[in-house]
């Protein structure tokens, strides 16, 4: 059983990338699933499904930029032991602006911008550039 799950998402992404995979598979959950929902929309994957028919497993497309991968920082930030939650006004930039923060919010999970503009703070789950 695993202690933190998104943790261990990041860590299977940022392997399979490593190693230039052009897929990963894992469980996930539907939090999970929301999380690479913001990724694709953002460019971060090309898309994520689910592995077979009844399955809890997910297949992620990873994708690259002349031959490097696009995720070049992939942080996770509120862990179970330790969760950090932040107002909209003490969110941060990440790279100077050039990444994103994902949130979670009252109104779901969405990256520093979105919350920003709607004024809604939350748990900080996690940087990505």
């Amino acid at each position: 059983m695993l202690q933190d799950p998104i943790s261990d998402m990041f860590t299977r992404i940022r392997n399979a990338q490593r190693a230039h995979h052009e897929t990963v598979t894992f469980y996930a959950s539907s939090f999970e699933r929301a999380v690479l929902k913001v990724l694709q929309e953002e460019g971060y994957i090309e898309s994520f499904g689910k592995a077979a028919e009844n399955d809890k497993k997910v297949t992620v497309i990873l994708r690259y930029y002349n031959g490097d991968p696009v995720i070049q920082l992939l942080k996770r930030i509120s862990k179970p032991g330790l969760r950090i939650y932040k107002a909209y006004k003490d969110i941060t930039n990440v790279c100077g602006g050039l990444g994103i923060v994902i949130i979670s919010t009252s109104k779901g999970l969405m990256t520093d911008v979105k919350a920003k503009s709607l004024k809604l703070g939350g748990e900080i789950v996690c940087h990505v550039a």
